[in-house]
């Protein structure tokens, strides 16, 4: 058919077909985390045990002491 006078060529373009080539980079990204640190202080009761001595002098008299230790 190309021998063809008649049939002249024709040129057809199809709309273009576009292709993606993705290219990926690292990328730093700091993240923070914040951390509180509390110190807690806690009263904890530990026996310590005193004690007081009282001294009292008693003077007997010698009538309170039974009749047969004279």
């Amino acid at each position: 058919m190309s021998d063809c006078p008649k049939c002249p060529a024709q040129t057809v373009t199809d709309p273009p077909k576009v292709i993606y080539q993705d290219h990926f980079h690292p990328q730093v990204v700091n993240v923070i985390h914040p951390v509180e640190i509390v110190r807690r202080h806690h009263c904890v009761p530990v026996p310590r045990h005193c004690y007081t001595y009282s001294v009292k002098d008693v003077f007997c008299d010698n009538n309170m002491m039974p009749r047969g230790g004279r």
